[in-house]
């Protein structure tokens, strides 16, 4: 129990600090590439693959590591590059995204480098919505300067595994579900693919969302409101927030909050793909209200939902 204690406190400490991990790789080219250690269960050398028929084309295959079975993405063809290429220097990233283990075959791994949030660039508008891409970051290397592209894995992964944003029946409060409509809910996620999912669904109960691409800009516009006046408590339902953002991850952002008399009241849900045991201790460290795993429609529509009777409770 100490053990797992002493890992909490130490991962809690690295996101509240808006700091991250990130592992950097090859795809067979010259390009760093990137995804965040929080995610990284471990990296093996490519073992054997076992072709599964009819499998989604960017699945190269299945393997099994500790008796489990996994699938293998080939990450080169899921970002749309030419097939990856199985040589010496192939490795397997192991990744738990949204209660879901996974690999991505990849090229050469290089290192793990530690840097903040601060340092992580969204990508340029310019280059348009079809990339698959979060954020970039620089490295310096002999003296010379390199990009480092940090993967979407949510998108990736969403056009291979079907999202849907349906609300079961069942779990609607009939009572209720006028009230929804003229709410507002500040989103802040770097994903596109996760900023749609959350419209899609909380949009089919009447709830306005005001999306925020990172932390940063979403205190931005909380400080704005408030700074003109406006109560944000009585404006916003609530403020849905990843965990890792560019500029200021989510964990800074609802700390931010909290040390902010005008929005310390804002009900602050962390709704993030990372899975494991220290989810409930990063969100009672940082002090938001709940923690959900993305793409659960039914889950999110629930909390929401819980959120406004205790707010019609209060009116």
């Amino acid at each position: 129990m100490a053990g797992v204690l002493a890992s909490v406190d130490q991962r809690t400490q690295l996101v509240g600090e808006n700091r991250l991990e990130l592992l950097l790789f090859h795809l067979h080219s010259r390009h760093f590439f990137a995804l965040n250690v929080f995610k990284v269960k471990e990296v093996v050398k490519l073992p054997h693959l076992n072709i599964m028929p009819n499998a989604h084309p960017k699945v190269c295959g299945v393997t099994t590591i500790r008796g489990e079975s996994i699938p293998v993405i080939d990450l080169r063809s899921a970002i749309c590059m030419p097939e990856c290429e199985k040589d010496s220097d192939s490795n397997l990233v192991i990744t738990e995204y949204n209660r879901s283990v996974q690999a991505f075959l990849v090229g050469k791994v290089d290192q793990i480098v530690n840097t903040t949030w601060q340092d992580i660039m969204p990508t340029p508008s310019s280059v348009g919505k079809n990339h698959y891409l979060t954020a970039l970051t620089k490295i310096k290397r002999e003296g010379i300067e390199h990009i480092v592209e940090i993967i979407d894995v949510e998108k990736v992964l969403a056009e291979i595994v079907a999202y849907d944003v349906v609300i079961s029946e069942d779990v609607l409060d009939k009572s209720i579900i006028d009230e929804f409509q003229g709410r507002k809910i500040l989103h802040a996620d770097d994903s596109p693919t996760a900023r749609r999912q959350v419209s899609d669904t909380l949009a089919q109960l009447g709830i306005e969302i005001i999306p925020a691409t990172d932390g940063q800009e979403a205190l931005n516009l909380l400080k704005h409101w408030a700074d003109e006046g406006i109560d944000v408590n009585k404006e916003l339902l609530a403020v849905i927030t990843d965990a890792e953002m560019p500029a200021m991850d989510g964990y800074r952002l609802t700390y931010e909050i909290r040390n902010d008399s005008r929005l310390k009241d804002l009900y602050v849900i962390l709704n993030t793909s990372l899975s494991g045991s220290f989810n409930q201790a990063m969100v009672e460290k940082v002090g938001c209200n709940a923690f959900l795993s993305k793409f659960q429609p039914d889950l999110l529509v629930e909390e929401v939902q819980n959120r406004l009777k205790a707010v019609l409770d209060h009116e």
